[in-house]
């Protein structure tokens, strides 16, 4: 329990003794005024239930705390605000505390499964992937160190109109030719077929609209879209020549999507496939037409009336017979939870498919699944670049390889510039600058609300001041640099030491980092981690540099100094790797 939560947990003994009445809750908070105390107690809420005046309520409970709370030196009441000071040895005590407890970790015994990424199989993953990947991923490492266990999980959707419509462009103008043949990404040159798709779908529909067919009927009626209408029936109909064709083009794909994963450095412990759990969805809404939960139109399409929920009519199965992404949906559900113990699911998706969640929702719970209530849509919004939306299918995404790539080389640029890596072999400057990239490149996603949509900046991710991935990056490294050259020698007992302000205010950010960490987990929310660390490396770097280290005589503080820099070091690192960030010993 850091000094926060100790103070709150007292107070919240000391007002029902002294004032007999409950849940009242003080805000304890880092003192920022100019006035003696290291927090501040706001005590407004109480002067109506005790009906006394601010000082008098800050003098009792000030008087109160004192004695309860042994490392408690002196207080002050200044217009509603109670100021605590500590006694100087609770710093050192604290600093001690936490580099014991810093690896414990309170299992919660809860299973929790996060899924993310889930691409279709027609395109290569870009920057809007990007941020569904590295968000996903962060969510799950930050639940894993607030001690539950997580299964990082992926559906992909590797079925459907669209798929066909690929394979259709392939079929009719890719002349047998493979990623080998061609030398290109397997995800990229699928993706180069939808686009040629889409070409071809829009003229046929400009022919029409010229020959005077309304464009509604045209966009109905257009050669390539019927023939891709065709496509999908006969993969549903399992056949041959159109499952054959479809194994080779995902494939491609799959080895595609699986470079551009580990590059970004995220991975899966289960992965569905659409083509499997869709069936499981027919299964489903079967039933509920049998339990007269869902109903068939005359024309033979399946439907779920939602419209006493305040959502509307819902369709689940075409009058063909084929199903929509809500069927596959129905059927993935269901079957994680069977074989899965989960307490929740959390899917990773953006915030234009806020209805689709809130109508799946309902749909399962009308079907009689009580764990409906244990599905969660982590929503966030999308990423947008200085020209505005990405669209797929004109080819005018920002390819999530040449992002990675631009990254990188930018890190090689800036580093090179500084000349810090002179003395490194050539492998570790390429490790150095992929950290460096990539590091700047998630912490710039990561650090903004999910909820909030993003402009993505990647000159502005990359600078080495200021709140980015480099920036906590070089603290980190700096740290490295000095315990091995100051001779650390490390773990010691201070409690005689008296710490200077600086000091204090690491010593007490330190102390928040758990803290933070579950309200992250709570809140599913990666930037309280990000900046989290921006704000330490911010007061590591003020103390750094008003209080010297290395050529400090009196032992005690630089051992002491050492210690809070090596603690420093333990936290930037591990709150990086909850981003999905790696850190250089030499940037």
């Amino acid at each position: 329990m850091n000094i926060i939560q100790h103070i709150q947990s007292k107070i919240s003994e000391i007002i029902p003794k002294l004032y007999n009445v409950e849940g009242v809750n003080l805000d304890v908070q880092k003192n920022k005024t100019e006035f003696e105390g290291d927090f501040t107690i706001v005590i407004f809420p109480l002067v109506k239930l005790a009906k006394k005046s601010p000082d008098a309520i800050g003098n009792e409970l000030g008087e109160a705390i004192k004695n309860e709370i042994d490392f408690i030196e002196s207080f002050n009441i200044v217009k509603g605000f109670l100021n605590l000071k500590l006694k100087d040895e609770v710093f050192a005590n604290q600093l001690s505390e936490l580099q014991d407890d810093f690896d414990n970790l309170t299992p919660k015994n809860a299973t929790v499964m996060v899924e993310y990424s889930s691409p279709n199989t027609n395109k290569p993953l870009h920057l809007g992937h990007v941020r569904n990947n590295l968000l996903g991923y962060s969510v799950a490492e930050i639940l894993k160190a607030d001690g539950y266990n997580v299964i990082k999980s992926q559906i992909i959707n590797d079925r459907g109109i669209h798929i066909c419509k690929s394979m259709l462009a392939w079929e009719k103008f890719g002349n047998g030719e493979t990623p080998e043949s061609t030398g290109l990404k397997g995800d990229k040159l699928v993706g180069n077929y939808y686009v040629e798709f889409d070409k071809l779908y829009k003229s046929e529909i400009k022919a029409m609209v010229a020959d005077g067919i309304n464009e509604e009927t045209a966009k109905k009626q257009a050669p390539s879209i019927i023939e891709a209408q065709e496509m999908l029936l006969k993969w549903e109909n399992n056949d041959p020549e159109v499952r054959k064709l479809w194994a080779m083009m995902n494939e491609w794909v799959y080895a595609g999507f699986n470079e551009t994963y580990s590059r970004l450095g995220v991975n899966f412990d289960q992965v569905q496939y659409e083509s499997n759990t869709y069936i499981l969805g027919k299964d489903l809404i079967q039933k509920g037409l049998q339990d007269g939960i869902l109903y068939k139109k005359e024309d033979g399409s399946v439907w779920c009336d939602l419209t006493d929920e305040g959502l509307d009519q819902k369709l689940l199965l075409r009058s063909d017979g084929t199903s929509v992404y809500m069927t596959q949906d129905l059927g993935t559900a269901v079957q994680r939870f069977e074989e899965n113990d989960l307490q929740k699911l959390i899917y990773t998706v953006g915030n234009e498919q806020d209805y689709h969640f809130q109508v799946l929702f309902k749909i399962l719970k009308k079907l009689g699944y009580e764990w409906a209530d244990q599905l969660y849509h982590l929503s966030y919004g999308m990423v947008e670049l200085p020209e505005g939306k990405m669209k797929s299918r004109e080819g005018t995404v920002v390819d999530a390889d040449e992002l990675v790539e631009e990254m990188i080389s930018t890190a090689k640029e800036k580093s090179e510039e500084l000349g810090k890596l002179e003395t490194l072999s050539d492998e570790d400057k390429v490790k150095s600058y992929e950290t460096v990239g990539l590091g700047a490149l998630k912490y710039f996603i990561l650090k903004v609300d999910p909820r909030k949509k993003m402009l993505f900046n990647p000159a502005e991710s990359i600078d080495f001041n200021g709140n980015t991935g480099p920036f906590i990056q070089y603290t980190y490294a700096r740290i490295q640099s000095l315990l091995a050259k100051a001779e650390y020698s490390g773990k010691g007992n201070f409690g005689t030491y008296v710490p200077n302000e600086n000091e204090k205010e690491v010593i007490m950010l330190l102390a928040e980092f758990k803290d933070v960490v579950s309200k992250a987990a709570e809140s599913l929310s990666p930037a309280l981690v990000a900046n989290y660390i921006y704000e330490l490396v911010k007061s590591y770097n003020s103390f750094y540099q008003n209080n010297p280290i290395v050529k400090q005589e009196d032992l005690d503080a630089k051992q002491f100094r050492l210690q809070v820099s090596d603690l420093v070091g333990k936290t930037i690192k591990k709150a990086l790797s909850m981003l999905g960030i790696n850190v250089v010993n030499r940037m």
